[in-house]
């Protein structure tokens, strides 16, 4: 079993760590992936870079998709309103045309 953690970047790799996130059984198939999303997403707005195999982890559990379409669906949302204006404006022009 491993334990997916937040350490500082200066600690050494067996040291200390600040807290821990949640843990990865790779002999299991169902449920060996265990990772407290709210606290992932706290650490990463606050800056936490995720290595590599922390990254595949945190991708296998949906948490980088699941932040992803948040980001991703704000900018869409703020996109979406001048579009729907212009829309409106160009439906009226063709009525008037026919």
């Amino acid at each position: 079993m491993y334990r997916l953690i937040v350490a500082d970047s200066k600690s050494p790799r067996d040291g200390k760590f600040i807290e821990i996130l949640g843990q990865y059984a790779p002999r299991q198939a169902e449920g060996g992936l265990k990772i407290d999303a709210e606290r992932v997403g706290y650490w990463l707005d606050n800056g936490a870079q995720p290595s590599d195999t922390a990254r595949s982890l945190l991708r296998r559990a949906g948490i980088l998709k699941a932040r992803h379409e948040v980001r991703l669906g704000r900018t869409l949302s703020a996109r979406a309103v001048p579009i729907a204006d212009t829309g409106d404006e160009g439906s009226a022009g063709e009525n008037a045309g026919a």
